[in-house]
This record gives structure tokens, sequence and C-alpha cells, in this order.
């Protein structure tokens, strides 16, 4: 007999809910997969306004959960490191690990760089 695991996967709907909105728990989660971003690369990843992502970016800085800084024109988010923060991020970590295959793939997974110079 052939003994397959199969991935646990979950639903967003508890995260949505336990973060509030759906705008926090995509910021949250996209800082955790990509571990530092600016509104507007978040906003288009997830195709919402950027005054929303601006709005929880600033929320989650203003709860000392983000840091941020200016690099060039764009305004640079990081995680601070802190006990709260560390925890949050080990939590968002195990949620990344369990999220459906399709929403991964969607939003998680994205070319930060372009190809090296000649590769097909």
């Amino acid at each position: 007999m052939l003994n397959t695991m199969r991935k646990i996967e979950i639903s967003e709907a508890p995260l949505i809910g336990l973060f509030g909105s759906k705008a926090a728990y995509q910021v949250l989660m996209y800082m955790e997969n990509y571990d530092q971003g600016y509104a507007s690369q978040i906003s288009r990843t997830f195709e919402m306004s950027l005054s929303q992502v601006q709005k929880q970016l600033l929320k989650f800085e203003q709860l000392g959960l983000l840091v941020s800084r200016k690099e060039g024109t764009a305004r640079v988010y990081y995680f601070k490191r802190s006990p709260v923060a560390d925890a949050l991020r080990k939590f968002l970590r195990s949620m990344l690990d369990v999220l459906p295959e399709f929403v991964i793939n969607k939003y998680y997974r994205q070319r930060r760089r372009p190809r090296r110079f000649g590769k097909k």
C-alpha cells in the first residue's frame, strides 16, 4: 500500500477575520513572504488601492511591528525586530506553509529581480 501524505491546506477566511480586514492580512503575509515591501508593489500584487495599502503599512508602523526607510523615491517597509513582531512572523510563516497552492502561486511566488542577461 502506498502511503501518500497530503499537504494540509487552510482557508484564508479565518486569517482575514483574525487581522480585521483582507488588506491587513494581505499586507502582513506579503511582508513575511518577501521580507520587505513598498506600497505600490503590494497594491499591484493584490490589485487593491494604493491608499488601502499605505493605511495598513502606516498602522503597522505606528503599532511598532514595521519600520520604514526611504530608498530613492520609495518608502520601503521591514519588520521591526521585537518579541511581538518575531512571534507574529513565526505565525505568518506557518500560515504561508498551509495556504492553498493556487494562492501561493498567485501572490507569493513573484519574480523579484530581472532575468539574467541571455537566459531564455
